[in-house]
């Protein structure tokens, strides 16, 4: 018993490790190598948007600073000590049409107009004298006088100067009441008072400038515009046989002041006759009535003078256009259709307008294609691409300075 138990001790192991050895060899030949099999390659993931065309009114962005129309310096036409200054004459007041600024003595001028009156008398009294005595003497050349007889006869000389005389001092009695009128400086115009330096007993001289003054009825802003941009608005180019046009092409403004946007409505009404040579631009000039007055926006500030403005100027209705972002332009003028299949296609397009972040396409695409806004780094004509429609949300926002 004890003989049978040591041999099962021995035997069992071996053959434990004869079957394993046995059960691993087959495993071992019944292993097949693995094939290596190709990585799928998936194509590139781009983003298209579908073109549709759209009908647009383009504007025209610009800046300019707000100037007056009319500015004038106040200047007396005579001498004199001033008498009276207006409270509305100091910096920063409104005046009236024919409002009275101020006044210079005048006695000086009252008496001038006195002896220019005494002086005519004088001259009617020597012209009547003159035609009596010339009366006299043809008379007296018609009782007893003989052959052709000589103008100085008749006194027509006297007469002529005695006329002269009192031409002369009438035309002096017409500037001596002309200078007294303007001893009352009134205002040509509604305005505003910019600079003044007059007061009350002051002497001041004919031409002296007292002070600067310009009207409130009309602000004018300046506009610089690129030469090219004229192709999207309607500018007066002031041929010189053109009329007058009053009516302007319409222009916004808008200005942050005290924390908010405001906005006034204008119109473009003449450009300036010059390019500039260093810029390239042409000056356009927008005007807006009352800049001073409240509107129906009561917390709106005066449109004041110096004021920086960005205008928005109403330009051309371009029809059945296609916006696109710039990001879908691929060198000048050329963009990527993504065709039925999913394939690139160039396509070389005709654009109407480079914008900041658009470009608007005129020709060259048909409605309900797809366009690629995906930059691709090696891009081939016909390659395939997966494709994912974007939204175009912001293609249907306003672009600065392009459309609405």
């Amino acid at each position: 018993m004890n003989k049978l138990r040591l041999a099962l001790m021995v035997i069992l192991p071996i053959a434990v490790l004869a079957f394993g050895s046995l059960g691993l060899k087959l495993l071992l030949d019944s292993f097949e190598q693995p094939q290596p099999r190709p990585a799928p390659v998936r194509p590139p993931l781009v983003e298209v948007l579908e073109a549709f065309p759209e009908d647009l009114t383009l504007t025209v962005q610009a800046e300019g600073t707000v100037a007056p129309r009319t500015e004038s310096q106040l200047v007396p036409e005579v001498s004199g000590r001033v008498t009276e200054v207006s409270p509305s004459l100091a910096v920063g007041a409104f005046f009236d049409e024919g409002e009275v600024l101020l006044r210079i003595e005048r006695r000086l001028y009252e008496l001038a107009a006195v002896r220019s009156q005494a002086a005519i008398e004088q001259a009617r009294l020597r012209l009547a004298t003159e035609r009596q005595e010339s009366e006299l003497a043809r008379r007296e050349w018609a009782a007893i006088g003989t052959g052709e007889p000589s103008p100085l006869l008749f006194r027509e000389p006297q007469i002529a100067e005695a006329q002269a005389a009192l031409a002369a001092a009438e035309a002096t009695l017409q500037q001596a009441e002309h200078d007294l009128e303007r001893t009352v400086i009134r205002a040509p115009f509604a305005g505003y008072v910019r600079t003044e330096q007059v007061d009350p007993g002051q002497f001041v001289q004919r031409g002296s400038p007292l002070a600067t003054i310009y009207s409130v009825e009309v602000a004018e802003v300046r506009l610089p515009i690129p030469t090219h941009e004229l192709a999207f608005c309607r500018l007066p180019l002031n041929y010189r046989d053109d009329a007058v046009h009053e009516e302007g092409t319409p222009v916004t403004l808008t200005t942050e002041f005290a924390g908010r946007e405001h906005v006034w409505s204008g119109r473009v009404v003449r450009t300036e006759g010059e390019i500039d040579p260093r810029t390239r631009m042409i000056v356009a000039v927008a005007q807006v009535p009352d800049p001073y007055g409240r509107g129906s926006d009561r917390s709106r500030p005066p449109l004041k003078v110096g004021m920086f403005l960005q205008a928005r100027i109403q330009g051309i209705r371009a029809r059945d256009v296609i916006r696109l972002p710039r990001t879908a332009l691929r060198g000048d003028d050329l963009v990527w259709i993504a065709d039925g299949s999913d394939r690139l296609r160039f396509r070389e397009v005709d654009i109407l307008r480079r914008e900041r972040d658009a470009v608007l396409v005129r020709a060259g695409i048909e409605p309900g294609e797809r366009v690629c806004v995906t930059p691709l780094e090696a891009a081939t004509d016909g390659m395939r691409v997966e494709v994912v429609r974007g939204d175009g949300a912001a293609l249907g926002e306003e672009l600065p300075g392009g459309v609405s």
